[in-house]
């Protein structure tokens, strides 16, 4: 480009050209060219509007909301898959809702074009219908552009690969840029074959394989390398170093979740005691659960970290709801708690909680005023229904408070929570890991009310720590998704274990063991200097104890036990008794 003329230039995001292209042809699709973009929070209040003018009561009818039904609808338009599969697929909680949802989705599309407006999705969808079904604009564009560029080319989706080609079918000029081996976004609707089947769709395009690698020594790159090797579906490639050589990395078995969680906590004050900067340090795992431990343990020493993968463990609402149950059980008069936990419940507002809080609040034993019958009646009459609810799951909560905390939290998510977070969250499954994941937390502890100390003093050391640390004075605490494309001096991954890496449910996917491998070569390829590879030998499972646990298959594939330890492409520590 240089020396050129770029007046003529477009660059930048897919939503950003289609939004040029719409403003000049929108009245081909019937709408006016002055359209406004909604928002996520617009999208997500029409929706609601939408479920409201179909006649769907969402909270007493176990409907979606509006949130949800607009991932339902956008990964349809993403992955170009019906609806109704879309739901079977992915929510089948909600399959029996299908022809109510679809109704939602049509209101939807005809308000959206009745206001004049478009949400993200339909910039693509709207940008492919014009070159699709428009001849002219097709060839308009088509012209236009002699070379089409595309980075990041792997975690397109089915879509936006198909948008491309139409751009680029005039000169058919289209260079790509990807790396098959970092495709980890299908849950997100990108499409792993839009690079794979690249040469096929153009059967004269010429690969070029870009195998230098400037961030990594030879050693975390011989992993790597052994890791992916095991993928089938590939592009054969191998990294090599321009950097000299470096250490071997680790792999640290530890006895217990806790000694995970101190050995990882311990070797990051080591590394920064040699003088890495904390914010050159990296602690990676594959779901945002799996870093409670380490979070505490961070916390308890006063490690400064922040999180990538979301919101700190205890501070989610699914958590602060769930711990709330078991609050009132250990002091009823818990105001805080009481006022967070009604507003839960389907036709309860902040007037009718606010009687009820002093209906409870006035009594001298405020656990028997729940379950008396006057109870509900400081209600209106549609809240009657939630209150004897709430009733039920207090009874239960009493009748499991003796067994200890990992009974209760089975008894909210079987007494109603567990449908009211597939309702209210897209990702209800990930909540509910955490849920479980809390639950084996609970077990260490002797009593409810210890458990629920440990996690106040917890949050207060969170909330009253210096704020003060830059980002770069932080230890980075990241899911491996958000970490693609960063990189860190060391980076420890944690959980390297089967079921936690690859996570199980992954592996019910089709693909799903290569793309879990795929986000371990990932998450490998962040580390420059270091890398550790952690997992506990034993884990604790509800109603079965401490049980063993297998090192992650990705680990077993990089050498044989037979193997010669000074031939493995990592050494193994053996983690003293000093840790928990």
């Amino acid at each position: 480009l240089i020396g050129k003329e770029i007046g003529g230039l477009w660059g930048g995001t897919f939503h950003h050209c289609a939004h040029l292209t719409l403003r000049a042809h929108a009245d081909r699709l019937d709408y006016a060219r002055n359209f406004s973009i909604m928002d996520s929070e617009d999208a997500r209040q029409l929706l609601n509007t939408c479920i409201a003018e179909c006649g769907v009561a969402v909270k007493s009818e176990k409907f979606p909301r509006g949130e949800v039904v607009g991932e339902m609808v956008s990964l349809a338009v993403n992955t170009e898959a019906p609806l109704p599969d879309v739901i079977e697929n992915r929510f089948p909680f909600f399959s029996h809702r299908t022809e109510e949802i679809a109704a939602v989705a049509e209101r939807y599309r005809e308000r959206k074009k009745t206001l004049n407006v478009m949400d993200f999705d339909d910039l693509l969808y709207n940008w492919r219908e014009l070159l699709l079904h428009f001849e002219d604009v097709r060839e308009l564009y088509a012209g236009r552009f002699l070379h089409v560029l595309v980075d990041e080319y792997q975690d397109t989706n089915r879509l936006q690969a198909e948008i491309m080609d139409l751009v680029a079918s005039r000169h058919r000029n289209l260079m790509v840029v990807g790396d098959d081996s970092q495709s980890i976004y299908s849950f997100r609707g990108a499409n792993f074959e839009n690079i794979m089947r690249f040469p096929k769709r153009y059967p004269d395009c010429r690969i070029f394989k870009l195998e230098t690698n400037y961030r990594s020594t030879p050693e975390i790159l011989h992993l790597a390398n052994l890791c992916i090797t095991n993928n089938e579906n590939q592009f054969q490639k191998t990294l090599r170093a321009v950097r000299g050589q470096g250490v071997r990395p680790v792999l640290a078995p530890a006895r217990n979740v806790l000694q995970q969680a101190d050995f990882v906590a311990q070797r990051i004050l080591e590394l920064h005691r040699s003088g890495i900067p904390l914010g050159q340090i990296a602690v990676l795992y594959r779901a945002h659960y799996h870093s409670m431990e380490v979070q505490m343990e961070m916390t308890r020493r006063g490690i400064p970290f922040e999180i990538r993968s979301g919101i700190r463990f205890f501070e989610q609402a699914h958590i602060k709801d769930v711990t709330c149950y078991l609050r009132i059980i250990v002091n009823p008069r818990d105001e805080m708690a009481w006022r967070r936990l009604l507003r839960l419940y389907p036709k309860i507002g902040r007037v009718t909680a606010e009687k009820v809080w002093h209906f409870v609040a006035d009594r001298s034993d405020p656990q028997a005023a729940v379950l008396a019958d006057e109870f509900t009646k400081s209600a209106t009459r549609p809240a009657i229904q939630s209150l004897t609810r709430f009733q039920d799951t207090f009874r239960l909560l009493q009748a499991f408070a003796e067994s200890g905390p990992v009974e209760m939290i089975d008894a909210v998510l079987r007494s109603g929570y567990r449908d009211l977070l597939r309702e209210r969250y897209s990702d209800a499954s990930s909540r509910e890991e955490d849920l479980i994941q809390l639950a084996n937390f609970s077990s260490r502890f002797a009593s409810l009310a210890d458990f629920l100390s440990e996690l106040a003093l917890l949050t207060n050391i969170t909330e009253n720590g210096s704020q003060e640390e830059t980002a770069q004075d932080r230890v980075v605490l990241s899911s491996i998704h958000q970490a693609k494309g960063l990189e860190w001096t060391a980076v420890l991954m944690i959980w390297c274990s089967e079921g936690m890496m690859p996570l199980a449910r992954a592996l019910k996917e089709p693909g799903g063991e290569e793309e879990e491998r795929r986000l371990f070569y990932v998450a490998t390829t962040r580390a420059k200097d270091q890398l550790y590879l952690c997992y506990p030998l034993t884990d604790y499972a509800r109603g079965m104890g401490h049980l063993p646990v297998s090192p992650s298959r990705f680990i077993m594939e990089l050498s044989p036990y037979s193997a010669r330890a000074k031939d493995r492409p990592y050494e193994q520590w053996l983690i003293d008794d000093e840790y928990a």
